[in-house]
């Protein structure tokens, strides 16, 4: 029996089962070699408008839902609110609207405001799709780590995995949380008392005080960076104090009972949460990561443009 298809719209993780995020995980697999091709270019999504509206600066998730609405053959408007009638006080509604009127298919939102993603699509038609809201979820980065993870372990299901850092501002913790926990993976995270969540606990994860004690459990370190520009209190004495108490180092890994897989959704504060030798080093698949997002992204167009994803492998053929 094949999965259930995914809905209208990707908002989250939160609300998908397990079965939906492997539709997602497995239709990844086969674009993962459009992009290895001399061409990287199908025609899957010919003639499809895709609109990617970010509210927020980025250049990871951004560029990768460009290359992977290009590599398809969807035409591509990319606007920010820098430049546009945003500035101008035009508000979200009145955007999607004026932009859905010039009939397009999809947009791609990342917005301050957590909320903003399920709010714009209750009152649009055109697919929706969560590119990160506030502080609420990122479902395309956990799509993205959960592959990697896969890639490298052969399986999610059993692996012990900690989220570490920043965890009370990190829209990609609770994605990856949700995502993992349904596929059957341990889930720990790790950092500061005044960065975790109250009571995150109930979400069936485990609470690691000090990095070491997480190093030594886990098969897969999550290292998430500092969101110093949602801070607007002291949560940390210091960059260099975080560094010495939770930062991931070398001397921590080479402890460890096991080579530990080490991820970051980027970008980067090195020397704080993560250093160069590790995130650079032989357990880092950071560019991994990188490389899977366009795939997994690649999928996730594929599928709420109403592709098959038993015809996947075919849709990838035809290079143009």
């Amino acid at each position: 029996m094949s999965a259930p298809a995914l809905a209208k719209d990707l908002l989250g993780i939160e609300h998908l089962s397990a079965e939906q995020i492997r539709l997602v995980l497995d239709t990844a697999e086969p674009f993962k070699e459009v992009s290895e091709r001399a061409i990287k270019k199908v025609p899957t999504l010919r003639g499809k408008t895709i609109v990617n509206l970010f509210y927020e600066s980025s250049t990871r998730t951004r560029t990768s839902f460009e290359f992977a609405e290009k590599r398809l053959s969807a035409d591509t408007v990319n606007i920010a609110a820098s430049g546009s009638s945003i500035e101008k006080g035009e508000n979200l509604v009145d955007t999607a609207r004026n932009l859905e009127a010039m009939r397009i298919d999809m947009v791609v939102i990342r917005h301050p405001a957590s909320g903003a993603a399920e709010f714009l699509a209750k009152r649009i038609r055109s697919n929706v799709i969560n590119a990160g809201d506030g502080m609420h979820e990122h479902p395309t980065q956990a799509f993205l780590d959960l592959l990697t993870i896969r890639d490298r372990l052969g399986k999610i299901e059993g692996a012990k995995v900690c989220i570490c850092g920043d965890i009370l501002h990190s829209r990609v913790a609770r994605s990856n949380i949700w995502g993992l926990l349904k596929l059957g993976a341990e889930v720990a995270v790790c950092g500061p008392r005044s960065l975790l969540p109250r009571g995150i606990e109930s979400l069936g994860v485990r609470v690691f005080r000090r990095i070491d004690e997480a190093i030594q459990w886990a098969d897969v370190l999550n290292v998430l960076r500092l969101q110093l520009e949602r801070m607007q209190a002291g949560f940390i004495p210091s960059l260099r104090e975080y560094n010495r108490v939770f930062g991931v180092t070398v001397e921590r890994l080479a402890r460890a009972p096991r080579k530990t897989l080490i991820l970051h959704p980027g970008p980067m504060n090195r020397g704080v949460e993560i250093d160069s030798l590790v995130a650079d080093g032989p357990q880092s698949v950071i560019l991994d990561q990188v490389t899977n997002g366009v795939a997994v992204r690649m999928a996730v167009l594929y599928l709420l443009a109403g592709g098959n994803p038993e015809r996947a492998e075919a849709a990838k053929g035809g290079a143009e």
